[in-house]
């Protein structure tokens, strides 16, 4: 990289240009026709922000305390599957930033680097994401190797009953058998990028789900890993279930895929720590509301009984400004951090997370803000 890039947003491009098509639009794409997830950025871009002036900002904090834990800033690495795919032992890259720049890191139950792994290359606490799974056993060993690695926060997935129709992922043959055609071409798509080639695909090995594949050897493949998805994602699930979680996990549990004000107010009833408001980065139900417009109403209703956090087009320190003046208490990343470890790797993670830091400090300046504690309502120009 010869000129760092300016904005978190430009390690999009690096990452297109070094990863293979069918990788990329697994990172890039969503469900449908994407309306959601273009929703989630368009819906930020159009809040905009009240500048103040004359104020004393000499000494602006972005500490925040997310679930009983202090981070340099109200932003966690959201849980991304398959992430050392994108980049050589790329979850264990993260991690490392996250640690390096003093926020938390979560690790996702499909990541290619197993919870051991991060475990032995970090020295701080990560959190761990989990599914509810249709074998409760496999599962409960997740949680205790969770437990086992020390991770301080269980966030637990809710919005994947089942599956979302990635249609970017169907045409590249991401998920499923393909035809002869699609794989010449799928294999022309991966040796026209010779560096990661080079670099991931041979250096990174092993490219295994590293904490699934001790019990579900045959989700080793794209098309084994689907029917593995279809075979272990419950549908049966409720909120009943919940209390076998509790019972397994002694720690903080948050859900993450919340977009209803009844639910957010049943997460409260069955004794959540916390709430993640996702719409799944728009990847599961296309044509429902933006995060931004649906963080308001919930936050409003739970925000004084757990912490309410927020995750779906956040790609700048000014998104992550407008989210906390809406309501929440921290910023999950998802595709800002992927693109950036695609594109940079822990130093173009670690870099991004600097880029937001530095936006937020402005953003506070110019609205007249010193403390996050002081964001809300009055900060945006209505």
């Amino acid at each position: 990289m010869n000129l760092a890039p300016a904005s978190v947003m430009d390690y999009r491009e690096l990452a297109r240009a070094k990863l293979p098509r069918q990788l990329f639009d697994y990172i890039d794409g969503g469900a449908y026709t994407e309306s959601t997830m273009r929703a989630n950025v368009s819906d930020l871009r159009s809040i905009h922000l009240r500048q103040r002036i004359l104020r004393d900002v000499s000494d602006i904090d972005l500490g925040a305390e997310v679930l009983g834990e202090k981070l340099s800033l109200p932003v966690v690495l959201g849980p991304v599957g398959l992430v050392g795919m994108f980049a050589r032992r790329g979850e264990v890259l993260a991690a490392k930033a996250a640690e390096q720049e003093g926020i938390r890191f979560c690790e996702s139950t499909v990541s290619i680097c197993s919870i051991e792994e991060v475990k032995a290359a970090t020295n701080v606490p990560f959190w761990f994401q989990l599914y509810v799974m249709r074998d409760r056993g496999y599962a409960e060993d997740l949680i205790r190797r969770a437990k086992d690695a020390g991770c301080s926060v269980l966030v637990l997935t809710v919005d994947l009953a089942v599956v979302g129709a990635r249609y970017r992922d169907t045409r590249n043959g991401m998920m499923d058998t393909i035809s002869l055609g699609k794989k010449i071409r799928r294999g022309w798509d991966i040796l026209s990028h010779l560096g990661w080639v080079t670099d991931v695909a041979m250096r990174g090995k092993p490219l295994t789900f590293g904490n699934l594949e001790s019990a579900v050897p045959t989700a080793q493949s794209p098309a084994g890993f689907k029917d593995w998805i279809d075979g272990q994602f419950d549908p049966s699930v409720t909120w009943d279930d919940l209390a076998w979680v509790r019972k397994h996990w002694p720690g903080k549990v948050i859900l993450k895929g919340i977009l209803d004000v009844a639910d957010a107010r049943r997460a409260v009833d069955v004794g959540a720590d916390g709430i993640v408001v996702s719409n799944h980065g728009g990847r599961q139900l296309d044509d429902v509301r933006s995060t931004a417009a649906a963080l308001p109403p919930i936050a409003e209703a739970v925000g004084d009984r757990l912490e309410v956090l927020v995750d779906g087009g956040v790609r700048s320190g000014l998104d992550v400004v407008k989210m906390l003046s809406l309501g929440a208490k921290a910023c999950l990343l998802g595709r800002a951090w992927t693109y950036a470890v695609a594109g940079g790797g822990q130093e173009g993670v670690a870099h991004a997370i600097r880029i937001i830091r530095e936006e937020m400090q402005v953003a506070m300046a110019l609205t007249g803000k010193q403390r996050l504690s002081e964001l809300g309502p009055d900060v945006l120009d209505r």
